[in-house]
């Protein structure tokens, strides 16, 4: 399997996940030709895809999802609840999944999805698994909860929110009433909490860790880096951490 964020932030969040023969876009929160050029920074046809798969309806993943659909003629994996606010305008083909119950596949890929607390209408968040391989998505949620981590457990790779700092949120410039939403449990996870998160797991097995979804006012590469090796120093050199105007590098997992 091999990923990677095309962006990753309040302004914008899409990722390539392909396996096999397959292609997929999870998310799509820039404009269409955004998307385009940053998959061809990575090498990647932007007529290559296969899928689009949505996690909620909020404008920074789902921006560009009618539009490169409509494109494209791609399906769009949607639960009945995103789908219901018509964030896409038409689509080519719609393909409803529920995330409270079994997974399905796009090609080579089985995707399993679940339930995540977050202020959006029917939200998930997603394991990517393929020839005994998995990868963990796991951003904007407010927190995590039993179920969320037993999904997660055995993955290969995650991909893992760090929203902000909790001492920057407090005395950063984002008024009361948008500070307690981010902070709440319908809001997005802070570094600590994404730490307390890492401490369940057998580290040894991830090959790659990414902080994710990074606040540009209430958080730093910096410190959600120092956060995650706080749980263990010797995941350094399989640390990486999402921008939002930066492409990753392909990450493979084998």
């Amino acid at each position: 399997m091999r990923f990677a964020s095309l962006g990753s932030g309040s302004r914008g969040n899409a990722m390539l996940i392909e396996a096999g023969a397959t292609r997929i876009l999870l998310d799509s929160g820039f404009a269409a030709r955004e998307v385009e050029s940053r998959l061809g920074q990575i090498g990647v046809e932007p007529d290559s895809i296969d899928a689009i798969v949505v996690t909620h309806e909020h404008q920074d993943h789902i921006r560009g999802v009618g539009a490169y659909a409509r494109r494209y003629r791609l399906p769009v994996w949607i639960t009945a609840g995103t789908n219901r606010q018509n964030r896409c305008g038409v689509l080519p083909e719609v393909r409803l999944f529920n995330p409270h119950e079994s997974g399905f596949h796009i090609g080579d890929l089985e995707v399993t999805p679940f339930p995540v607390p977050h202020d959006a209408t029917e939200p998930s968040q997603f394991v990517f698994a393929a020839g005994g391989l998995k990868l963990g998505i796991l951003t904007d949620i407010g927190f995590y909860t039993p179920h969320i981590s037993e999904m997660l457990q055995a993955c290969d790779a995650l991909f893992l929110e760090c929203n902000h700092d909790v001492d920057m949120l407090a005395s950063g410039p984002y008024p009361p009433a948008l500070q307690r939403r981010v902070a709440s449990n319908l809001g997005h996870l802070s570094n600590d909490q994404a730490v307390d998160f890492l401490r369940q797991f057998d580290l040894g097995r991830l090959q790659r860790l990414v902080a994710a979804h990074l606040s540009e006012k209430n958080n730093t590469p910096d410190l959600a880096r120092r956060a995650m090796l706080s749980v263990a120093e010797n995941i350094e050199d399989r640390l990486s951490v999402a921008g939002q105007d930066e492409v990753s590098e392909l990450f493979e997992i084998s």
